[in-house]
């Protein structure tokens, strides 16, 4: 049940943007996806015992460039806060590589793999992220708003779960001999 509702904090505000950019458009979408992301916050919190790093760092970005995006009546801010979300994953993590820190580890909690494992799958996760930032840059300046909102939500999440499932395998076959017996998501600890 947790990780139902887990995936429904993750993927929620995305629907709701969709939903109420459909009923009432852009300006509607942003308002409404700027309050279920501070919505969904709490309830992590609750959830896990502590503030998320990433839904908190989104969560941000929702509320900067959503907050432009209704201020300034201009969706450009919006649809670029995508792009710039990406880049920062991507480079947070080349960086993470770069300094030989494990920044997946923080997020994929429950996940014990040995160092090269992590590091294909950081590099993975990059590369992911960059070819994301590349393709919304692309199509929020060629696809209409409506045409980049079913981008967002029928192109986009699908991905986001077709590369996350196409990970199982790597993260499988370099689990740690602890994770593997354990049973338990923490590798026993």
């Amino acid at each position: 049940m947790a990780q139902l509702l887990r995936l429904l904090l993750e993927w929620g505000p995305l629907v709701v943007f969709f939903v109420a950019n459909a009923k009432g458009g852009i300006m509607v979408a942003t308002a409404a996806f700027m309050v279920a992301a501070v919505v969904a916050l709490p309830i992590y919190r609750k959830l896990d015992g502590k503030w998320p790093v990433m839904p908190l760092v989104t969560c941000g970005f929702v509320l900067v460039f959503g907050g432009l995006t209704l201020w300034l009546n201009d969706e450009t801010f919006i649809k670029v806060k995508a792009t710039i979300i990406y880049l920062m994953f991507a480079v947070a993590l080349a960086v993470g590589i770069a300094l030989r820190r494990n920044l997946l580890a923080h997020v994929l909690v429950g996940v014990d793999m040995d160092q090269d494992g992590w590091r294909r799958l950081t590099v993975r996760w990059t590369g992911f992220f960059l070819l994301l930032a590349a393709a919304n840059e692309v199509a929020w300046r060629f696809l209409t708003t409506d045409q980049w909102v079913a981008y967002k939500s029928f192109v986009v999440i699908p991905l986001f779960v077709v590369f996350s499932m196409a990970q199982v395998p790597l993260i499988l076959k370099h689990q740690t001999p602890e994770a593997e017996g354990s049973g338990t998501p923490d590798g026993g600890a």
